[in-house]
């Protein structure tokens, strides 16, 4: 280490960069953080104000089950959640109906899991107990949950990562941030500014060199740094597009045991909220499932926004990605029509303001969040290590419950800035 303050770089500028480059320089550590984007924030990605009436999530927008390092910071930054209110919808090709809360097989699911000791894909779990016709239903319903909720592939999801989620409805509790996501990210930069950290935005990190006991983080199109200790917080597809010393090498190819999921999020803005009108029991819809092309759709109850946002996650958001932003609102449309029986036209008359993001098209995302295979927690357990001059963090480093979550990666950040702070 230098004679000077311990300097350290972050690559990212993300929940998880950002979480660490705060405690850092509040224990008085010189950071600087390299942001390949014009923006901080990461897959957080807020939208004008202007554009959607309220500062609207293009990336993450809920805040999961308890939470406590992300509810921590609110109260720090002065903000405050809502909870989601509403009734859960599903379209099954027909007719609307009522989401059921209760399968008649939800016992024998939850006995399986519970005398569950050795991990399975959910794929192999479902078939080793309920492979039979009479469970056809329940299979449909858990693979779509895992592929559309988790963004993850049956085949290769862990049954014992998701065990808690099926057990006692895990996410289900569920917020939204007054103000947006990007509030938080605002507060979090704010914080960071004021002790010191450094931000150098459009900065493409393209290697990381070590020699004679200190680091060179170099960048795309030249320039660089010296540094102490480097944090590397990117998703894990981008670690193999960085050049990495041996030892951070070997630890980063162990990210391939980590599954990391693609999700394709659509916000559409109308005139008026012309769902509630349909009929009256329609009022209160906060979720709406189908097997439309986007499937998933939500409002923003209990706020009256005339906002309709679509999502669509998991391995077969493949299917769609030659599709760019206009045609993926065109096929939102679509499903609404469908999903309603109304004229496409008098839709998409309808709408104000649209955008759509790909995650997997973005350059520095490559996808929307981790999830867990039964390889992942020992993977886990060595990229979080501080056993070299090159650290990993982020939400898919997380070994608590709710991996791919904001909560994850700002829990990581802290982790990771407390693993260089204790030496």
């Amino acid at each position: 280490m230098s004679g000077t303050a311990e300097h350290i770089v972050i690559v990212g500028a993300g929940a998880a960069g950002l979480m660490a480059a705060r405690e850092l320089a509040r224990a008085g550590r010189q950071v600087t953080i390299l942001e390949a984007r014009e923006r901080c924030g990461g897959r957080i990605h807020a939208l004008a104000a202007s554009q959607f009436g309220y500062p609207a999530d293009g990336g993450a927008e809920f805040v999961h089950g308890e939470a406590p390092v992300t509810r921590g910071l609110l109260r720090n930054a002065g903000l405050s959640l809502q909870a989601i209110e509403g009734t859960q919808w599903s379209f099954d090709g027909t007719k609307l109906s009522r989401e059921g809360r209760d399968d008649p097989h939800q016992a024998e699911l939850h006995a399986a899991l519970k005398d569950l000791k050795d991990d399975l894909t959910v794929a192999d779990f479902l078939r080793r107990h309920f492979a039979d016709g009479e469970h056809a239903r329940m299979r449909h319903s858990i693979e779509r949950m895992v592929e559309g909720y988790d963004a993850a592939e049956p085949e290769r999801a862990s049954t014992l990562a998701l065990r808690d989620e099926w057990m006692d409805g895990g996410r289900h509790t569920q917020a939204r941030i007054v103000g947006g996501y990007g509030a938080l990210i605002e507060f979090l930069v704010a914080e960071c500014r004021r002790h010191g950290v450094v931000f150098r935005l459009s900065a493409v990190v393209s290697a990381i060199e070590e020699a004679g006991g200190a680091v060179a983080v170099r960048c795309a199109g030249g320039g660089g740094l010296s540094c102490d200790n480097v944090i590397l917080t990117v998703p894990p597809p981008l670690l193999r597009e960085i050049a990495l010393p041996p030892r951070a090498r070997e630890k980063a190819a162990l990210a391939a045991d980590i599954g990391f999921g693609n999700v394709i999020k659509i916000l559409l803005r109308f005139e008026k909220p012309w769902w509630r009108d349909r009929a009256e029991y329609l009022g209160d819809l906060t979720f709406l499932l189908s097997d439309e092309t986007i499937p998933v759709w939500w409002t923003q109850r209990p706020a009256d926004h005339p906002v309709l946002t679509g999502w669509f996650g998991g391995p077969r958001t493949a299917e769609l990605s030659g599709l760019d932003p206009q045609a993926l609102i065109d096929a939102a449309i679509d499903s609404l029509a469908a999903v309603f029986d109304l004229p496409r036209s008098d839709l998409a008359r309808d709408v104000v303001a649209a955008v759509a993001t790909n995650w997997a098209h973005d350059p520095f995302a490559r996808g929307a969040y981790s999830w867990a295979t039964p390889q992942t927690r020992a993977a886990q357990k060595i990229l979080a290590r501080a056993d070299g001059s090159v650290l990993f963090s982020g939400e898919a480093l997380y070994r608590g419950r709710d991996m791919g979550t904001v909560e994850a990666a700002l829990a990581s950040g802290l982790e990771t800035a407390g693993m260089i702070l204790r030496g």
